[in-house]
């Protein structure tokens, strides 16, 4: 996967790139082929029509006979009716299972994304992965529902009509035929130079819905800094930007349909001009020549669509390109080899820990550098440390939301390396300083903690982070909608939920972030008291930042500089580290 998602088009062709579709149309391939004969006899069909003018004008219309021309009639209506009926069967025949196709597409996208490492979505913008899954695959789907049919229906009419043309005087055919050349080299061009603009587009596409996500959620933010102006300055520039992308498509799509256009109506009225010739000297029937130039006018259609089948293919392929750059990203390892001991009663340990962020400068130092750090079991240790220090990149090495570039990490005596992740999540529970909360009720945020919990955990997990009070007066109560990021609550609200959501499964081991930052001093008091009761069913990594939260612990541990400097009780490190005395007694909260 490429380090920018903003990459430009491989130089993969059209063809090579639209058949990674493969997978998803092969379910599906016997309804597509039975639509795409339909189409081709339903097209070829109207080859069908020129052949009746021509038996109308030199049979009925030339001897006169009104009883000929109106049976004619009746064949010419016919065959548009079923021309008609097989086209729109041919719709039916496909809008499902296309729909499925592009509904099983982005249903992997999605699973796909939720298995890619935290280094992936921290360094793509939540916008390109979003039009991913909407943008793009609304325009592979409309590749699958017309373009990758009518190349190959409007291929075969173009191949039987110009085998008709010269059936009926090879001459005049030739004519027809002195286009393909330069349209065969036109199309090439555009096709690489339309190729680099469609990709521009669409990943200014995916700039833009990250602008427009960002301001949405962040519209506090912008409100309350008055920051309106500048975010509608950027939206402008950006769409700005995209406007003239999209121009230059349409400038370029302009060009080939010109040419497309004009060059077989040269080669039409030159072919109208001879054979009128022809006819005048009796060299040609006027039934012929008629049936001539109605098949080539039938033929219009199909050379003219080229060059916008020609550009949503291309589309489609930029589209395609993206999508699978996403799917190709390497999911999080599950398993490494080896082998590793096993002991119900180490607790959490730490031996030679380091870390380092994948796209960090070589010359960077290490996040964390030779970590070694034991939590016994049922014991409680506070994290302490500056800003910087890399205690929130710790504590995110335990379920592994990262991988430790070396050392490693025991649980219980057992490498996490070599643990399943949904074993060794459904040991370790988490809270975050940051808390995020779904779109769903408030029972079904907190109950995400642990899948198999009912409304006796709920309640608990509630009372525990001190949230059964206002979760009660909420409208519906548990069954409260909370809204987009949470936001229809406060900030000590939606952290006492994310609490509660850590501890609703009695997890084995426990990681808090900070979980009380938010709380004001007597709702923190009545939550420490409650979850010391849980923290003695557990053992559990608690960052913290006050001496309240660092009252919670057995023991603490002071990290500096990606080190562990010293490990004791509060007392202790208050009478022998002077970095932790200062973290302590100094003003407010330091990070």
């Amino acid at each position: 996967m490429p380090e920018n998602p903003d990459t430009p088009p491989s130089d993969r062709s059209t063809v090579r790139v639209l058949l990674r579709l493969w997978p998803y149309v092969r379910p599906v391939r016997a309804r597509l082929f039975t639509a795409a004969v339909i189409a081709i006899v339903a097209s070829c069909l109207s080859l069908v029509i020129p052949l009746v003018l021509k038996w109308l004008v030199d049979g009925p219309v030339a001897n006169g006979d009104p009883g000929g021309v109106w049976l004619g009639a009746l064949y010419l209506l016919l065959l548009g009716i079923t021309e008609a009926v097989l086209f729109g069967f041919r719709r039916w025949l496909v809008a499902r299972p296309l729909a499925a196709v592009e509904a099983r597409m982005r249903a992997d996208l999605y699973g796909r994304l939720q298995r890619l490492p935290i280094a992936f979505h921290d360094r793509w913008p939540s916008g390109q992965l979003l039009s991913r899954g909407t943008t793009d695959l609304m325009l592979v789907r409309m590749f699958l529902a017309f373009p990758l049919t009518f190349l190959l229906v409007n291929g075969v009419t173009i191949l039987a009509g110009y085998v008709l043309l010269l059936a009926q005087d090879w001459s005049l055919g030739l004519v027809l035929l002195t286009p393909v050349i330069p349209l065969v080299i036109v199309s090439n061009l555009f096709e690489r130079r339309y190729g680099v603009v469609a990709r521009t587009s669409q990943d200014q596409v995916g700039d833009l819905t990250t602008l427009v996500e960002e301001s949405v959620l962040g519209i506090r933010i912008v409100k309350g800094f008055g920051r309106h102006r500048s975010q509608a300055k950027a939206f402008h520039a950006l769409a700005g930007h995209l406007r003239g992308t999209e121009l230059a498509k349409a400038r370029l799509l302009a060009a080939i349909w010109a040419v497309i256009t004009a060059v077989p109506e040269l080669a039409i009225g030159t072919a109208l001009v001879l054979g009128t010739v022809q006819v005048a000297d009796g060299n040609l029937s006027a039934g012929t020549l008629v049936a001539f130039l109605s098949t080539a006018l039938a033929l219009r259609w199909p050379v003219e669509s080229i060059g916008f089948m020609l550009a949503m293919s291309k589309d489609a392929a930029t589209a395609t390109e993206r999508y699978f750059e996403a799917m190709d990203a390497e999911e999080e390892p599950d398993t490494a080899t080896g082998t590793t001991a096993h002991d119900t009663s180490e607790g959490v340990r730490f031996e030679g820990v380091t870390f380092r962020y994948p796209d960090a400068p070589e010359e960077a130092p290490p996040v964390l550098d030779g970590v070694d750090l034991h939590i016994r079991p049922g014991e409680t240790l506070a994290l302490v440390g500056g800003t910087g220090s890399g205690k929130t990149t710790l504590t995110a090495l335990v379920p592994r939301l990262h991988e430790a570039t070396t050392g490693r990490i025991l649980l219980d005596g057992e490498d996490i390396a070599l643990m399943e992740r949904e074993k060794l999540r459904s040991l370790v529970s988490m809270a975050f300083e940051e808390p995020t909360l779904f779109s769903a009720s408030v029972g079904e945020n907190v109950l995400m903690g642990a899948e198999r919990a009912g409304d006796p955990e709920l309640r608990r997990a509630l009372g525990v982070a001190q949230a059964d009070g206002f979760v009660d007066r909420l409208p519906e109560g548990t069954a409260t909608q909370v809204g987009e990021q949470g936001l229809s609550l406060s900030g000590g609200q939606r952290q006492r939920l994310a609490l509660a959501r850590a501890v609703v499964g009695r997890p084995r081991f426990l990681v808090l972030d900070d979980p009380l930052s938010a709380l004001d001093v007597h709702t923190e008091a009545r939550v420490e008291a409650a979850l010391r009761e849980v923290l003695r069913e557990t053992t559990a990594l608690v960052v913290a930042h006050r001496p309240s939260t660092v009252m919670l612990a057995d023991r603490v541990a002071l990290l500096s500089q990606g080190r562990i400097a010293a490990v004791g009780t509060h007392q202790e490190l208050l009478r022998s580290s002077a970095e932790y005395a200062w973290l302590m007694t100094g003003e407010g909260k330091n990070r």
